[in-house]
């Protein structure tokens, strides 16, 4: 192999880490935020968390980017340790699906069909209808698609030019006795962790072997440790992502790393047992591309599934590794010894205890949306790391109180007990909604400090009013929440009516704004996502209040309470309600 191989041979490396990189990208913009609000959204059930793991992997074609993202939800407290650990297992068997359509590069045959799977007959077709997209796109979709199939292409050129390259190789007693020390386990599974590590990629370097076994230089037997330890190595990137994190998040990476490490001891003792004890004739064997997909898939099938039964294990092993302080623990107990499960038989009690911390719930919710309105116009790190902070004890609030509302519920409960519980849960599910509108805000606030947008004049004074409307709904409803006060909460509905007509308004102005050319298109989209995530808070308050009002009068309906008011009711109903135009015409 000259010269001229081994630049062919970099060059196809390079094109083949390139297509991966653009194709992952691609499929990442495709999900459109769908995957990680499933995985955002994933219960309790360890097969339900490893299925997801593996379907989001399989989508992103990129297991590495699956457990980045969940060490990210566990930092942010969406999703407790125990949950992380399925989907870690998951993603290490939908990683396999990449090494499998690598592998199209080995097939052999002259028929049509044969000839057709080939990558060098598919990928140039692909790559032109990518192309095509991709420049000739109106919407962003389609140009998404476009960026997919063309990264796609370039990866399985990649892998041809690389395989080609090394090809000659075969044939150098030299590069042939290099690959005798991988015969080697300890060797093998060092050398796949580097590469791996390097690369940050695993599906990256199962393709690069896959493209080495072309050489025909490597068996099975070599290749078995160089795949394990390629699967310890995509551990890094989680390492590396949770430097700086909390201590949730560094527990989540240093799972990932011992099922990998664990799973490779484990199919490497029964590996080397069974070969000694049954010969496996296919250990010397040649292997090729099909067959490394083959050994990846086994191996994370086989540690998924004999793993499974022992999550509480690993997770206990992490907290093992870094133990939980006495920060955590006296956080857990201050705010939630109240939930004692011994006050599940005295029903009353309970709720009681319950209603005390939604109130609190409420109370940070409506603070963190108000903390984070003023941010728009006048930015700090600080203040949107406050939201941030509130939003995740939020999250954490829903997750213990819905879960021992559950219970509750499912106790011997009084009719009245029974809807106070059903009003509890709804209520804290909304309080819930809004903080999460609220790190909406912050998210368009850092949008417009980091790109320098301000609105016009006239926008930033529309925008003004709107937010003092919607500080109104949210005192409103939180005070008549914590007081259980059905008078405040009877105020709430007319102010989200015209709530309702200042976001029709905004969005009207803003419109001819934008055709007298006194508004960007950037700033018009920001305007306009603020105002629905504003329209949404109120929407909410209405939701609390109305359950509110629900405890009192079993018969109203959610969505059509107003048409149920007698003559005194409406008349005070269309009071309120001009009192409230009044007060906040734009």
């Amino acid at each position: 192999m000259d010269i001229f191989g081994v630049l062919t041979m970099i060059g196809g490396l390079a094109l083949f880490l390139y297509g991966m990189s653009v194709m992952g990208a691609g499929l990442e913009k495709m999900s459109g935020g769908k995957l990680e609000r499933i995985l955002e959204n994933l219960t309790s059930n360890p097969i339900k968390a490893v299925l997801l793991g593996a379907g989001v992997t399989a989508v992103i074609q990129s297991s590495s980017a699956t457990t980045v993202m969940v060490v990210g939800f566990v930092n942010s407290g969406i999703m407790k340790l125990s949950q992380a650990v399925g989907i870690i297992m998951g993603a290490n068997v939908g990683t396999t699906i990449t090494s499998w359509l690598l592998s199209l590069t080995g097939l052999q045959g002259d028929s049509i069909l044969i000839r057709m799977l080939k990558p060098s007959s598919f990928s140039p077709i692909l790559a032109l209808i990518g192309i095509v997209l991709f420049m000739s796109g109106k919407s962003d979709r389609k140009k998404v698609v476009g960026e997919i199939l063309m990264g796609f292409s370039v990866l399985m050129f990649g892998m041809q030019t690389m395989s080609g390259a090394v090809e000659p190789l075969a044939d150098v007693p030299e590069f042939t006795n290099i690959l005798t020390m991988f015969q080697n386990p300890l060797l093998g599974i060092l050398a796949g962790a580097v590469l791996t590590a390097v690369i940050q990629s695993s599906s990256a370097s199962v393709g690069i072997l896959q493209a080495l076994s072309a050489t025909g230089a490597f068996t099975y037997g070599s290749v078995i440790p160089i795949i394990l330890g390629q699967n310890i190595g995509t551990c890094v990137t989680a390492m590396i992502s949770a430097v700086g994190a909390n201590k949730g998040a560094k527990r989540t990476a240093f799972v990932h790393l011992y099922f990998n490490v664990i799973g490779t001891v484990l199919f490497l003792v029964l590996f080397y047992i069974g070969n000694a004890a049954f010969a496996f004739g296919f250990t010397d064997e040649t292997v090729g591309a099909a067959g490394i997909a083959l050994v990846h898939s086994v191996f994370n099938i086989f540690t998924t599934a004999v793993l499974l039964p022992f999550t509480k294990g690993l997770e206990k092993l992490a907290y093992l590794t870094i133990p939980k302080t006495e920060d955590e623990k006296a956080q857990e107990v201050d705010v939630f010894a109240v939930l004692d499960e011994r006050f599940l038989g005295s029903p009353a009690f309970a709720i009681e205890q319950c209603r005390s911390l939604v109130s609190q719930m409420a109370e940070m919710t409506r603070d963190a949306f108000l903390t984070a309105m003023p941010l728009l116009t006048d930015y700090s790190d600080e203040a949107a790391e406050d939201v941030i902070k509130k939003e995740n004890m939020i999250d954490i609030y829903e997750d213990r109180l819905t879960g021992y509302l559950t219970k509750l519920r499912s106790e011997n409960l009084s009719y009245q007990d029974s809807l106070q519980v059903t009003s509890l849960m709804h209520s804290l599910t909304d309080f819930e909604r809004i903080s999460d509108h609220a790190i909406n805000v912050v998210e368009n606030a850092q949008r417009m400090q980091k790109k320098e947008l301000e609105f016009s004049k006239k926008g930033r004074e529309e925008m003004d009013i709107y937010g003092r409307a919607i500080e109104d709904i949210l005192n409103r409803t939180t005070a008549a929440f914590i007081k259980n006060d059905i008078r405040l909460a009877k105020t709430v509905e007319p102010l989200e009516e015209v709530i309702d007509d200042i976001n029709r308004d905004v969005k009207k102005h803003h419109i001819k704004r934008l055709r007298k050319g006194k508004c960007t298109i950037e700033l018009g989209l920001v305007l306009s996502d603020l105002a629905m995530n504003y329209e949404r808070v109120a929407d909410h308050c209405s939701n609390i209040a109305v359950y509110m009002m629900q405890l009192k009068d079993t018969g109203l309906e959610e969505h059509s309470f107003t048409d149920q008011f007698d003559a005194d009711e409406t008349a005070e109903f269309n009071r309120l309600y001009q009192k409230f135009g009044e007060r906040y015409r734009l």
